[in-house]
């Protein structure tokens, strides 16, 4: 619990905080030392990290929309570590140590609530992989264990153990499994750097990218053009687009991915619950709604519209693990954008070009990245140096077939 709500609720004066808005929007310097695009979590977060711990504050973070509008609105806000790969365990076991304090350090509540995940096997073959994954995320900081049937009945007494004849033979139970208020971290992260000095530019859209001897030297924008030392590239599924720009082509293909949201009901369900098999997960939210999400559509396309045939096979895998709830009213359906490379993994780190750092390739698991994201790659601006916590990410793996391979390990497959 952030301090400052905790004082809140004690002080029969409630006092209010001046200044707790964000700055009023401001004419754009001809030079700023670091451009960011994007202010979603990641792009907010590294302009956070850049001002607090490196003294960087030099910095205009880029949105053609506002604040945490893209993906960062449009995901279903987990937060886990339960991946395949020791690259990838060890990275968002670190996302996830620093999401349990970002409430305390923003002095805002970001709504973290640590629910446990679990994951389900219908056959042999999963619980073999399952099996693996346990070890792999012990070794490497994760907390997973494997668990039976009965274990299953007594986390989750409303599901149904046999759904669609796929008797459930075991499960994933990961402890960190968490969730966190989407739009709190984007704003907690906006705050504490604009108050650092950093400047937020909503509804500046970046038109082009100025480069010249292979460096990038500024960007130009619908509100004119910028000079900049460097740019990090944090834009999820407008990652091709942007990075066209400078003249980087790749390796990403983006898909729309699609969510939908019941009307709230008394809370009955605590872990959030998926099944790779039926392509779908569960949770409740902490207002009672039912929030049900599956695997990308199976098209490329840039567009986040909604469409009856996910919605009609999501819901009915839902209700195969959940029977009761196929009388419950369903209040709103949604779309992001995926930008998906061919391990499932992200492309952090350098490019072929100079100065541009690039944030990308987060397919399903951007939000939950969010901390450890924003502060790797301010520290890679700041030092010029590539943590050594990302350096399996980098776009240069493809060209040397050292892909980091997370294929399967997303709470429902895609």
């Amino acid at each position: 619990m952030p301090f400052s709500l905790l004082k809140y609720g004690l002080n029969k004066d409630y006092p209010f905080e001046k200044n707790a808005d964000l700055p009023a929007p401001s004419a754009l310097k001809q030079h700023y030392d670091v451009v960011i695009i994007g202010a979603g979590g990641h792009g907010v977060a590294t302009a956070y990290y850049l001002a607090k711990y490196h003294g960087i504050t030099n910095v205009a973070v880029l949105e053609k929309g506002y604040l945490g509008g893209g993906n960062t609105a449009r995901n279903t806000a987990v937060i886990r570590s339960n991946y395949l790969t020791s690259e990838g365990v060890k990275f968002y076991s670190e996302s996830v140590k620093l999401f349990q304090g970002l409430s305390n350090e923003f002095d805002f509540n970001i709504m973290y609530s640590r629910r446990g995940q679990l994951t389900l096997a219908h056959t042999d073959a999963a619980i073999r992989g399952f099996r693996q994954r346990t070890e792999v995320n012990k070794h490497f900081g994760g907390k997973t264990e494997l668990i039976d049937p009965q274990q299953i009945r007594e986390l989750v007494p409303s599901l149904n153990m046999n759904p669609a004849d796929q008797p459930v033979l075991a499960g994933l139970w990961h402890i960190d499994g968490a969730t966190a208020r989407h739009d709190a971290v984007a704003w907690g992260y906006a705050k504490g750097a604009t108050q650092r000095g950093v400047e937020l530019h909503q509804l500046t859209e970046v038109t082009g990218v100025d480069v010249e001897k292979g460096k990038v030297t500024g960007v130009q924008t619908n509100r004119g053009k910028v000079s900049c030392g460097c740019v990090v590239q944090a834009v999820a599924g407008h990652s091709s687009i942007v990075a066209g720009m400078a003249g980087i082509r790749m390796p990403i293909t983006t898909y729309p991915l699609q969510a939908m949201v019941t009307q709230p009901v008394k809370p009955f369900l605590d872990p959030l619950v998926s099944s790779p098999a039926l392509h779908c997960y569960v949770q409740q939210t902490g207002r009672g709604e039912l929030v049900f999400g599956g695997g990308s559509d199976p098209y490329p396309l840039y567009n986040t519209r909604s469409t009856m045939d996910l919605k009609e096979s999501l819901l009915a895998h839902a209700v195969e693990l959940f029977p009761f709830m196929a009388n419950m009213r369903l209040m709103r359906q949604w779309a992001g954008l995926t930008d998906m490379t061919s391990d499932y993994s992200p492309i952090m780190g350098l490019s072929p070009v100079d100065n541009y750092y690039l944030d990308a390739g987060w397919g399903t698991w951007g939000f939950k990245s969010t901390p450890i994201c924003g502060k790797t790659m301010a520290e890679l601006v700041a030092t010029g140096k590539v943590p050594e916590l990302i350096a399996p990410f980098a776009m240069s793996r493809f060209d040397t077939f050292r892909q980091v391979n997370e294929m399967g390990a997303t709470a429902a497959s895609h």
